[in-house]
């Protein structure tokens, strides 16, 4: 038996949209230890196209953004391939077709469209999926690891992303009444995927984050799948209604000498502001790059 003790469990991922996606990372680790992965992808043209990656598996098509497609995967699911012993929410969407906007100008219907997808969905799987999780299932959704301070270009998703969080730990606490079914998150750091792609500026801000790493090298895709993993197995049986940051260290490195020197250097960053009594000047914050 090996330390996870996933041989025989069937888990449910939602998410997978090519080779680079977390999701694929996890379902490929989830096999590899013994697990029965199932599979759920957006739509029909993405399950085409994953027909090679995902070939004799069980791939199911649902649109969480469509109401009552989460109600019918789990009566599609259920009688093939029930209980579940886990699910894996790896879903976001925002919609950046008009560029980077700042937060403030963010519209109303692609924060409600973004919250639904990314966020709210979670709750309309853990509700659906209910009666075919085994008493003490694992739920894992990806989240970000810093929700106070979102780079700009990310626009809604940084508050829909601290939405998700939220979410989780209320279902932990709901799903207590009458199960040890776990609701946790992992906290990635930037990544290269696919879907980070999308984002406008994204390039820049993984770039900075990786300078931020203690180890001054990127978070790897395979890494937050571990930690996805073992969330999922019995061995975290003592984590609930937790965030499981990985980063790489990012998120505890603000002052980092060797980007200090970076942003201070002649030239680095236009004239900020004088210090009152000081020949020296204060960057312009706006200057120093996006915040991971």
């Amino acid at each position: 038996m090996s330390f996870l003790d996933l041989t025989g469990k069937t888990i449910l991922v939602f998410g997978v949209a090519n080779r680079r996606s977390v999701a694929w990372a996890v379902g490929r680790t989830l096999e590899e230890e013994g697990a029965r992965v199932v599979y759920s992808v957006r739509s029909e043209e993405r399950k085409r196209s994953l027909d090679a990656l995902l070939a004799g598996r069980p791939v199911f098509v649902c649109d969480v953004e469509q109401e009552d497609a989460v109600a019918r995967l789990a009566a599609e699911i259920g009688p093939r391939h029930g209980p579940l012993h886990g699910l894996v929410h790896s879903l976001a969407f925002a919609n950046y077709t008009g560029g980077s906007a700042a937060f403030a100008d963010t519209r109303r219907a692609d924060f409600l469209q973004a919250m639904a997808v990314s966020a709210f969905s979670l709750v309309e799987i853990a509700r659906a999926f209910r009666p075919q999780l085994v008493r003490d299932a694992s739920v894992v959704a990806l989240g970000i690891s810093s929700l106070l301070v979102t780079p700009d270009n990310y626009g809604a998703m940084g508050p829909v992303k601290a939405a998700l969080e939220s979410t989780t730990r209320f279902l932990a606490k709901s799903f207590s009444a009458d199960s040890e079914i776990r609701f946790n998150v992992v906290g990635s750091g930037p990544l290269k995927t696919s879907a980070s792609a999308g984002i406008p500026g994204y390039l820049e801000s993984y770039l900075y984050a990786e300078k931020l790493t203690f180890r001054r090298r990127a978070l790897a895709t395979q890494e937050v799948a571990n930690a996805v993993v073992f969330l999922l197995s019995g061995r975290s049986s003592g984590v609930n209604g937790s965030t499981l940051v990985v980063d790489a260290g990012l998120g505890s490195n603000y002052f980092d000498q060797d980007v200090i020197r970076l942003v201070m250097r002649p030239g680095a960053a236009p004239a900020g502001p004088q210090v009152p009594g000081s020949k020296s000047q204060v960057p312009n914050p706006k200057s120093q790059g996006p915040k991971a």
